[in-house]
């Protein structure tokens, strides 16, 4: 259809490439070769972009040096080298998994990338150089490394929609307006599974900067996106990386200190989340990696950790994702050589062999019913064990909405713990206001204390008697500016006498780029006996349809032998089954090695299984320019 899902062909040209300058160990690439060599490449010191000019397969090429020079060249794929074969020497090492912690364990950002009416006009209304376009774009972010090697996380395209025809949201000046019409479009209308949707767009937004994103905003439907504007291949893979960077919880570098643990790695270059404009920046800062960690832990990104089983490309043998027709896939050569090798010979098992790689792969072979293979992170989370007949640990899951959590002082949401004392530490470092605080100032309904702007947004709601504890977030102490957000208006600071004590009720406003406010309660938090804050009301907790799991009852969740999930499935305790955990199903103790016959788990050899997380087929050229978020 004209304006419809743009859906991969049976064949599709493969022609994107990572890769090394021939003879610098310390450098990169990261190459498009469907319509000319456009990309980014690193001498170790320096990066560049090259751009084709003109519209033939065999053209003259524009080379963008650090200092935005630009040259007439012409390309000699001599110079750069495959990560491939024996060049051991040039390529990165893979990240071998040690300890299961989400530091260690690869994450996978599933994107789809949609792109708007205005971006296939600048690609000469061509359906077919508008997707090629993007999945360089994506292409390169995942390439340089930046994702890859510093957070140990791939940026995955599974799907792609091109509007030929008119754009289906409205695309204006307003990036955030535009963003928050975008995300409403993907809730509606979107049905592709992904972690983020991102919008791709040709013009150029009234904003001084290129990308606009919901902070934290990944594995959610109604968050999980962003805008990225036009540019070279270069600038907006940067852009995307920035954009995604705030889906996965990392804030701008704005204020940050220049000296200590927060200061970039790369004076030269700058880093990605920087707050000023920088070329090519090829590095995140401790800070946004440290964010980044903190989101996961605090149970953020559940998504990140499913392995991708569909992508957009039709399959193929060596990209490391085991796909229709494949019993394994180690990645390329090299990656094989590394890990899996002994498992899988061209995407076929070898013999014997039930597995090639897996958090529950060992030796070629299932791990037992039970094992651990992903730890919970939090309160809130729920550890997943191998089922002893798969290579790959169980969807990343989370409680259900509503369990109790911090020894009975929170509640679940969103695979989070909520309570007023914890968003009180993280974002002004101390504990909430006493209750009193919250009945007398957010009742007020002034900028001290309220339940959210009025429809005007000039003036401020007052909160009901029963809603107080939802409204503005109220702290024992505030910091001179909150650790996360710039500070809007005025702060709240009062010292109120109440039962023969001092009171001290302070708050204010502290708004991310996305425009979230984090100065109000947090949906999900607890504000009363079994009930819980849901847009600023405080509401009774079976308005959030818990307790729904198979063998559940107001008394008792899943037969009292497991854990309701968020996909509202019983994960079982050891040793019971079923899909209410009603069968007593012991695990069986395996036979020691010396004895009648090795536990080997269940047969099955052909059972397709996911494999590592490899890297896009290695191969590479020279690369191309680099911008970032700004313009």
């Amino acid at each position: 259809p004209s304006a419809g899902v743009v859906f991969p062909k049976p064949y599709s040209k493969h022609c994107y490439y990572h890769g090394r300058v021939r003879g610098l160990p310390g450098s990169w690439a990261a190459l498009s070769t469907c319509h000319g060599l456009r990309g980014m490449f690193s001498d170790g010191n320096f990066s560049y972009g090259i751009e084709p000019v003109g519209s033939g397969e065999v053209s003259q090429h524009l080379m963008v040096s650090p200092a935005g020079f630009v040259y007439a060249c012409c390309v000699y794929v001599c110079l750069f080298i495959l990560c491939e074969g024996h060049y051991d020497d040039f390529c990165p090492p893979q990240v071998r998994r040690g300890q299961r912690t989400v530091q260690t364990e690869t994450k996978y950002i599933e994107l789809m990338v949609v792109n708007d009416h205005e971006l296939f006009v600048q690609l000469r209304r061509s359906t077919t150089q508008t997707k090629n376009f993007a999945k360089a774009v994506v292409n390169m972010a995942d390439a340089v490394g930046i994702y890859k090697e510093q957070l140990n996380t791939r940026i995955v395209l599974v799907a792609m929609e091109t509007w030929s025809s008119e754009n289906r949201v409205s695309v204006g000046d307003d990036a955030l307006l535009t963003l928050r019409d975008f995300m409403k479009y993907r809730k509606e209308s979107i049905k592709e599974r992904c972690d983020a949707v991102h919008l791709f767009s040709g013009r150029t937004f009234m904003s001084s900067r290129s990308e606009a994103a919901y902070i934290g905003g990944i594995c959610s439907i109604t968050r999980g996106g962003g805008i990225n504007e036009y540019g070279s291949v270069g600038p907006m893979a940067i852009t995307l990386c920035q954009s995604l960077g705030q889906n996965i919880g990392m804030l701008r570098n704005k204020e940050r200190p220049a000296a200590g643990d927060c200061r970039c790695p790369d004076p030269w270059l700058g880093c990605i989340m920087e707050d000023t404009g920088y070329y090519l920046p090829r590095k995140f800062s401790r800070c946004s990696i440290d964010e980044y960690l903190r989101f996961l832990q605090q149970g953020g990104g559940s998504c990140l950790f499913n392995k991708p089983s569909k992508l957009l490309d039709p399959p193929e043998c060596g990209n490391g994702y085991v796909e229709l027709g494949e019993e394994c896939d180690c990645g390329s050569l090299v990656e094989c050589a590394r890990s899996g090798a002994n498992c899988c010979k061209k995407c076929t098992l070898t013999h014997n062999a039930m597995c090639s790689n897996g958090l529950c792969c060992r030796d070629c072979k299932y791990e037992l019913r039970g094992v651990t293979c992903r730890d919970a992170v939090n309160d809130c989370d729920i550890p997943e064990t191998c089922t002893g007949d798969s290579s790959q640990c169980p969807h990343n899951v989370h409680k259900l909405d509503g369990y109790m959590c911090d020894a009975g002082q929170g509640r679940c949401y969103g695979g989070r713990c909520k309570t007023r004392d914890g968003q009180c530490r993280t974002l002004w470092g101390y504990n909430s206001a006493d209750r009193f605080c919250y009945e007398k100032l957010n009742s007020e309904g002034t900028e001290k204390g309220n339940c959210g702007p009025d429809s005007s947004g000039q003036g401020w709601v007052q909160c009901n008697k029963q809603d107080v504890l939802c409204g503005l977030l109220l702290c024992t102490n505030l910091t001179a500016k909150p650790r996360f957000g710039e500070l809007q208006g005025r702060l709240t600071s009062l010292t109120i006498h109440h039962q023969n004590r001092y009171l001290d009720c302070m708050g204010g406003h502290a708004v991310l780029d996305d425009g979230l406010d984090l100065g109000y309660v947090e949906d999900g938090t607890p504000c009363g006996p079994n009930m819980m804050c849901l847009e600023r009301r405080c509401l009774p907790v079976t308005t959030f349809n818990l307790s729904t799991c198979p063998g559940s009852s107001t008394s008792r969740i899943c037969s009292h032998h497991g854990t309701c999930s968020n996909e509202v499935k019983c994960i079982c305790d050891p040793d019971y089954t079923g899909k209410d955990c009603s069968v007593f199903d012991p695990i069986p103790i395996p036979t020691p090695p010396d004895g009648p016959e090795k536990y080997r788990g269940p047969s099955g050899t052909n059972i397709i299984i996911g494999s590592v997380a490899g890297a896009i087929l290695l191969a590479a050229i020279v690369l191309g320019g680099t911008g970032w978020g700004f313009k």
